[in-house]
């Protein structure tokens, strides 16, 4: 199948787009053989979207075979479990879900594509969810060809960043001479007097049964906790809790796994969360520590083009919700929460801040409420829209981004995307503490996963844009995105990515005065840029 599908490609380049089961499972095969395609509709991709919409099922068989089961009525083949996130690819990896026998693959895949295209008509918003469908595909071709581009990386200064912070590593690897030395003062600092067995750091619940034999109850070893203890092996435990995670996360060993040729390879997950927010399959790619940055080096001669997006959620928000008055100040282009502090919080931009993200978020508490009163009068149609979204999900109703992307219903667990504390409670409307947590949920959704949707248009548009240069796109998370090109195409890259997020706002939400900037930097490694 992949070399009739690179030969197909190398006959076909004028191709307006390509269909396919899978980008994940050929494009990287192509891009192998020296191929790239400019469009592609991912059927897989197309049919966990509609699949979504139509039923509210997350995580429901997705495959060609799957599609054209349900299309025919007969049972739905399950999908091949996912390879484990620490799992290196291999030669015995399952293939892709079988058609029945006497099944012709070309016929299926233009049937079940035909089909797609009928129940995406069908959809309340089409054009919405046509646009949709088209950015996820247009993600997928992204994720593989950063994947196979991959980050630079200097191997040789990683390793001195380990050695400087870690200190050699003994035999075995398991622990290095700083991690011992910690590891020894937090048993000092307990008094070990010869009656209790030697503190393990690394053991949290070792580290509870310590300061319990010493009168203090912890309810977890979280730094959080900790730092709001009085006790001298604190500052020793929190030193060890940072350099143990560096050790085990991107240490030696992640070095050696993942880093090749000068080049960190992971391999991206569009869509990998409930909110359409990337994942990715092991190597840690979202969360790659500032320290470690460093090793984040430009070839000689180019440069990294580091562009964040500026508040984000609460210019989608001004977006979505249509309000005049947020859309007002999230039309300027400049820092929206100083201009929110001046026009409504005596120019007090950390108040209007959290006022803002807790409303979003669900901090609804304590100061909160009264931030959220502030907002409510001045700003009805944004807070609403967050209100209706929370107390959608309490009452288990199916609650979708702008463009169509779905919330799992209350039968499926949710995870908490949103990253707040549990113990932080979210506006309720007098339901179970089961249905406000998925209110708490789906308040954030509506404007977290259509800045996700957002940022899928922005890479397509990028994407195209770099498609005459030099210019490598090799890193993106959330609402940050690192172009890899020649020192002399920094200004082009610059503003190719300060267009694609304006021509992204105006394809995701029509015609709205909210401004869609980004921060850029032009620099040579990874850590010097702001953030």
């Amino acid at each position: 199948m992949e070399r009739s599908l690179a030969e197909a490609v190398r006959a076909r380049p004028d191709a307006a787009r390509w269909v396919w089961r899978s980008t994940a499972r050929w494009y990287g095969r192509l891009l192998e053989a020296g191929l790239r395609v400019e469009r592609c509709h991912d059927v897989e991709a197309a049919e966990a979207l509609l699949i979504g919409y139509e039923e509210g099922q997350a995580g429901q068989p997705r495959s060609l075979a799957a599609a054209w089961a349900r299309l025919r009525g007969l049972p739905v083949p399950a999908d091949p479990p996912p390879r484990s996130a620490d799992a290196q690819p291999s030669l015995f990896e399952p293939g892709p879900v079988a058609l029945p026998p006497g099944t012709d693959e070309l016929e299926a895949l233009l049937e079940v594509h035909a089909e797609q295209l009928a129940r995406t008509k069908d959809t309340e918003h089409p054009g919405r969810m046509r646009l949709l469908t088209a950015a996820e595909s247009a993600g997928t071709l992204v994720a593989a060809e950063m994947g196979a581009t991959g980050v630079p990386w200097r191997a040789d200064i990683h390793r001195g960043l380990l050695t400087d912070l870690l200190g050699e590593r003994y035999p075995g690897g398991q622990e290095t001479r700083r991690l011992a030395e910690l590891a020894a003062e937090v048993s000092r600092a307990f008094g070990d007097d010869g009656t209790h067995a030697h503190v393990r750091p690394d053991l949290p619940a070792d580290i509870v049964r310590a300061f319990a034999r010493q009168g203090i109850a912890l309810s977890s070893t979280r730094a959080w906790e900790l730092r709001g203890i009085d006790h001298p092996a604190v500052p020793a435990l929190l030193e060890y809790k940072k350099l143990y995670r560096l050790h085990t996360a991107h240490g030696w060993a992640w070095l050696q796994s993942w880093v090749r040729d000068g080049r960190f390879r992971p391999e991206y997950l569009p869509s990998g969360a409930v909110s359409g927010r990337w994942t990715t399959n092991g190597g840690g790619a979202l969360q790659i520590p500032k320290v470690v940055r460093r090793a984040v080096v430009a070839d000689p001669g180019w440069r990294l083009v580091v562009a964040d997006a500026d508040q984000i959620e609460p210019r989608v928000l001004a977006a979505v919700s249509r309000d005049p008055g947020l859309m007002d100040v999230a039309g300027s282009g400049r820092d929206l929460y100083a201009d929110l502090a001046a026009r409504a919080f005596s120019g007090d931009r950390d108040r209007a801040k959290l006022a803002l993200l807790g409303a979003i978020y669900g901090q609804t508490s304590g100061d909160g409420l009264r931030n959220l009163a502030d907002l409510r009068r001045r700003f009805p149609r944004a807070v609403a829209h967050v209100d209706d979204a929370a107390r959608a999900g309490e009452e288990g109703r199916l609650v979708r981004t702008w463009l169509g992307r779905t919330c799992p219903p209350s039968s499926t667990a949710l995870p908490d995307e949103a990253g707040l504390p549990q113990e932080e409670p979210a506006a309720s409307f007098g339901s179970s503490p089961g249905a406000r947590a998925r209110g708490r949920f789906t308040r954030n959704f509506v404007v977290q996963g259509s800045a996700a949707d957002w940022a899928l248009i922005v890479l397509a548009t990028l994407r195209q844009d770099l498609a005459g240069l030099r210019a490598e796109l090799v890193f993106f998370q959330h609402d940050e995105v690192i172009v890899h090109c020649p020192e002399e195409e920094a200004p082009a890259v610059a503003e190719a990515i300060r267009a694609a997020g304006d021509r992204a706002g105006c394809l995701a939400f029509g015609d709205t005065p909210v401004r869609f900037p980004f921060t850029t930097a032009v620099v040579e490694c990874y850590a010097d840029a702001k953030g």
